[in-house]
């Protein structure tokens, strides 16, 4: 065989390992595996998202890769609670919050409930206020704090401090509302909403995520020139018009995918609380001590070493974290502070974790999503543990589109001490339980309230004594009803304190967990793997939040690779 006859033939074979590459790559790429259908959308074919890179880390957060840690395990335990059992559990990747929610994000939130829904007129009135931290928190009948009660909310002295006198609820209604806000914001920059089409809500031309995603001629009140009035949807709209048959161009025919939808991988998770583990997970931080597929050893707080102080030798003997150091010292002596604050601290004043958050121990603690209950149910579920699912579906019209909260619907929650927080607001889908019909056959869950499911219901709980009332969750239940007169107006509120002297327990459905030490704990409590609770209506001086968001797709990002 002549030299030429050889590179002829590595030739040819070159080009037809060509010609299949990249036949494949337009198969995976550009047509269906399924059908051989194209996947671009032209010629009356369906488009769909082919070159979706991955999820965009949304504004203010981190990501955080998941995998299995021990939940539970304290370094001390010198309160002998029975509420911190080991458990090996695995979390999925998700993103954290850097730092606490601020009063400056906060008073965002309240300034955009108040510009939008007018507290003077009465029907909009417990929106706004109902949003609003408490700021009496501060109070102390032995103690003068007026000056933060006057001034820790609002003054810009304090801006970037983490917020407090945030119950629960508020707390999940902030993070409903960030979600539709950055995602009205995706929308603007990437051209599909009209230019400032954030900035001219008002009660009945609100934008809501899922509004959006299941009726998108319902936001913005319905008008279309805010809705699509970007030039991303111009050309999406030219791209989705079918042109008439034999007539090229002339832009006849239905405009289809004229919204973004899900599969555009363009809007992004809801913002959320973080569930009780994601929260422990993120804050242990265990990469630093991680061998391989083993940890090295067990971390007592979120960074390393066993000590509060810092050992290095720029900051040797600074405190890591804000915390009450011992019996009146919150800060340290005047001239040279253990830990420059005595109440909260201005977020990143002390150095991040491994993962680059701030503050997971010491400053304020914080909400986390899940119901308090005293053990951690690893023999049912060791993957995303989270006690508190109360599964809902969309209300539907008889005409079969989803039913939309309006001016006049907005739901409220009456609380069990007398404040009224809107947790619906118009523009949002209504939403209602799920039915046992819809729960037919199925093995993973049975009904839509799942907050008690193997511990604290009829069929779990366990009795103190003989008595069968005395049952471990038998927790006070304080009734808190509203006053109306003859024609529905609400008059004011009737509260009964539950006086009943058999009480056992303060926990119940209603209590959620809350983790990590604050300005006002002990180093004790900065354990991530401590764990409190407290009433989800109620809020106090030491308690805040952070946020997480879900990852969708991969389990890490891309560039990851093993280590030199």
């Amino acid at each position: 065989m002549t030299l030429k006859t050889v590179f002829k033939s590595i030739f040819l074979v070159a080009l037809a390992a060509s010609f299949t590459g990249c036949n494949n790559s337009k198969d995976y790429k550009d047509n269906s595996r399924a059908t051989g259908w194209r996947l671009d959308g032209k010629d009356g074919n369906l488009k769909y998202k082919t070159d979706y890179d991955e999820q965009e880390t949304g504004p203010g957060l981190v990501f955080i890769e998941g995998g299995t840690f021990t939940m539970g395990r304290v370094q001390d335990d010198v309160m002998h609670d029975w509420n911190n059992t080991p458990t090996q559990q695995h979390v999925q990747s998700f993103y954290m919050d850097e730092t606490e929610v601020t009063n400056r994000m906060y008073l965002q939130y309240l300034d955009w409930l108040k510009y939008t829904f007018d507290p003077t007129e009465d029907k909009y009135r417990n929106i706004y206020y109902g949003a609003l931290p408490d700021t009496l928190v501060w109070r102390n009948r032995l103690g003068y704090n007026e000056t933060m009660t006057n001034n820790y909310l609002r003054h810009p002295a304090y801006q970037n401090y983490p917020v407090v006198g945030v119950n629960w609820i508020q707390a999940t209604e902030f993070s409903k509302w960030r979600t539709d806000r950055v995602n009205e914001m995706v929308l603007e920059e990437k051209g599909f909403t009209a230019d400032g089409a954030r900035l001219k809500a008002d009660p009945s031309t609100t934008f809501n995520t899922e509004t959006y995603i299941n009726s998108p001629t319902s936001v913005y009140g319905g008008d279309d020139e805010l809705t699509r009035g970007g030039k991303a949807s111009d050309r999406r709209e030219k791209e989705n018009t079918p042109k008439s048959k034999g007539v090229q161009g002339d832009g006849q025919g239905e405009a289809k995918n004229l919204y973004i939808q899900r599969k555009d991988g363009i809007l992004l998770p809801a913002y959320r609380l973080p569930t009780e583990a994601e929260w422990e997970y993120a804050a242990l931080g265990m990469s630093s001590v991680r061998e391989y597929n083993t940890y090295r050893g067990r971390k007592k707080y979120p960074w390393d070493g066993q000590y509060t102080r810092s050992g290095s030798r720029k900051k040797r003997g600074d405190q890591l974290a804000n915390f009450k150091q011992g019996k009146g010292d919150y800060g340290g002596i005047a001239g040279w502070s253990d830990d420059g604050a005595d109440i909260t601290a201005e977020i990143k004043s002390y150095s991040p974790n491994d993962f680059g958050i701030y503050d997971m121990a010491g400053n304020v603690a914080e909400w986390v999503a899940d119901v308090y209950r005293p053990i951690v149910d690893d023999e049912f579920n060791d993957f995303n543990y989270y006690r508190g699912n109360v599964y809902t579906k969309n209300a539907i019209n008889k005409d079969g589109t989803v039913k939309i909260v309006q001016t006049d619907s907005v739901v409220y929650d009456t609380l069990s001490n007398g404040s009224i927080v809107a947790v619906s607001l118009p523009g949002e889908i209504q939403q209602e339980a799920v039915t046992s019909e819809d729960t037919y056959l199925r093995t993973q869950f049975s009904e839509s309230d799942n907050r008690d499911f193997r511990d604290g219901d009829a069929s779990s709980s366990r009795d103190y004594s003989e008595n069968d009332k005395d049952r471990m969750y038998n927790s006070p239940q304080h009734q808190v009803s509203v006053e109306r007169d003859s024609s529905g107006t609400a008059t004011g509120l009737d509260r009964q304190y539950d006086t009943n002297a058999n009480r056992t327990t303060l926990i119940d459905n209603e209590v959620r967990v809350f983790k990590g030490g604050s300005w006002r704990d002990r180093a004790y409590w900065l354990d991530p793997a401590q764990r409190r609770y407290f009433p989800q209506d109620m809020a106090t001086d030491y308690i805040g939040f952070r946020n997480a968001m879900s990852r969708v797709g991969s389990k890490s990002q891309k560039g990851k690779r093993a280590r030199d």
